[in-house]
């Protein structure tokens, strides 16, 4: 270990400093036991604690005074009334941009329920919907005061981009009779490569690291009943440890990517050691200096659904399912008061740090196929493709998923309380949206 750590100290100190930097850390693992998100199975709430939740900030500045900040989290997923809700008051308060906010949750599904994240999920009772929405409102607080403290507390910096890998990933969309299951497939697509960040001060020290993995943070089934944030939550623990530095985990394109195997805690802690070997091999490498300016862009667009009809919804909720019971009464809400849901906003957001790297955080949970894409269509760009950033309001399926069908495609859309699959025009939508803010950063 100390070997590894002088290597890295060694490589720092001949750089120059061309950012200023800070992070933070907020631990936000709930007061009280509520209920965990991610599983329909679970019946009752937490109880205890495996390993702390954290949201943790990185703050970075070019020379120019140009700063972006990036927010993650050991939870399930934050909605865009959180994420706008905070960036409003960075931009308020800091003056930073909304391009230049990037929120990001790990998925961890042994992590509180939060609100308005998998709304048809939980029958809660009004005792635990009223901890629910004061956790909410306590975190809202939180992911607001863990970003105003990486600002705070910057100092000259230098950055790298290197890669590695984890081999623990697989494509989870397994062919079954009469359509796809949740399951193994060995031979569908994956991405194991883990792309790193290190910031390091003037003395060569890393003060932070950001890496990502494109895997479900399910390691931990639906009968663990402890928060934790899984394998991600390991891998940060473990770095943190080695490094004395803020490690910042950010989920990919994960959505149809599980761990293998899993269901157990020490598989969790396996998988969390191996991610993190993995990028302490990264680091030590040369990597690619970063350099130059920090740039940020952010739109919204409209994702449409599928055609559907009142007379969809009144029979399903005839459904002996409580789960589509609990779609059907919202849509017809939404009929009642003549607004039914027909689209969805998306966010899509690209920032660019110097030469050498270039952040797309789509929100939803992605599937492979769009990081898959994206770095063929830009061969000489070095991507973390984010999903699960900035709002999470349901799977996002490319169209051979959709045209495919099965969990990510269709039944997920239950629990998300969304009308049902996406038109075919979805990839397409997404994809131009991210072109046209991967061009407004510099990527060409």
């Amino acid at each position: 270990m100390k070997h590894w750590l002088s290597f890295l100290l060694i490589a720092g100190v001949a750089w120059g400093a061309e950012y200023r930097a800070g992070s933070a850390k907020v631990d936000i693992t709930p007061k009280e036991l509520i209920w965990l998100s991610g599983y329909a199975s679970r019946n009752k709430p937490a109880e205890g604690t495996l390993q702390p939740l954290y949201a943790k900030a990185l703050a970075i500045q070019d020379k120019k005074g140009a700063r972006v900040v990036m927010v993650t989290t050991d939870l399930i997923g934050l909605s865009r009334t959180i994420t706008d809700t905070v960036a409003a008051r960075l931009g308020k308060e800091h003056g930073i941009e909304r391009g230049r906010v990037v929120f990001n949750s790990s998925h961890t599904h042994t992590g509180p329920v939060i609100r308005a994240n998998l709304t048809t999920m939980y029958n809660l009772s009004p005792e635990m919907d009223a901890k629910v929405a004061a956790y909410t409102r306590q975190l809202t607080e939180d992911l607001f005061t863990v970003a105003s403290a990486a600002l705070g507390q910057m100092k000259p910096a230098n950055l790298k981009y290197v890669e590695g890998t984890a081999g623990f990933a697989i494509n989870r969309r397994e062919a079954a009779s009469g359509g796809v299951k949740i399951g193994t497939n060995p031979k569908g697509p994956v991405d194991h490569t883990v792309p790193v960040l290190v910031v390091s001060g003037e003395d060569g020290r890393p003060m932070a690291i950001l890496f990502g993995y494109a895997c479900h943070n399910t390691t931990l089934t639906g009968e663990h009943y402890k928060y934790s944030g899984d394998y991600a939550g390991f891998a940060q623990a473990e770095l943190e440890e080695a490094t004395g530095a803020t490690a910042l985990f950010m989920i990919l394109c994960g959505a149809d990517q599980n761990p293998n195997p899993r269901s157990s805690e020490k598989l969790a802690r396996d998988h969390g050691h191996e991610l993190a070997e993995g990028v302490k091999a990264a680091m030590a490498k040369p990597g690619t200096a970063v350099k130059g300016n920090v740039r940020g862009a952010y739109q919204s667009i409209k994702l449409n659904f599928k055609p559907h009809t009142r007379e969809d919804f009144e029979k399903e909720a005839q459904s002996p399912d409580r789960f589509r019971v609990n779609r059907a009464k919202a849509m017809l809400k939404a009929y009642d008061e003549g607004a039914p849901v027909r689209t969805t906003p998306y966010p899509v957001q690209a920032v660019r740090i110097g030469n050498a790297m270039t952040m797309v955080a789509l929100g939803g949970e992605v599937v492979i196929d769009y990081s898959i894409r994206i770095k063929r269509e830009y061969p000489r760009e070095k991507f973390f493709v984010a999903g699960y950033s900035n709002d999470v309001m349901s799977y996002i399926p490319s169209v051979r998923i959709l045209r495919e069908g099965g969990y990510e495609a269709d039944s997920s859309m239950i629990y998300y309380g969304q009308p049902g699959p996406y038109s075919e025009d979805v990839e397409e939508s997404i994809m131009g949206s991210v072109k046209g803010v991967l061009k407004r950063v510099g990527v060409k």
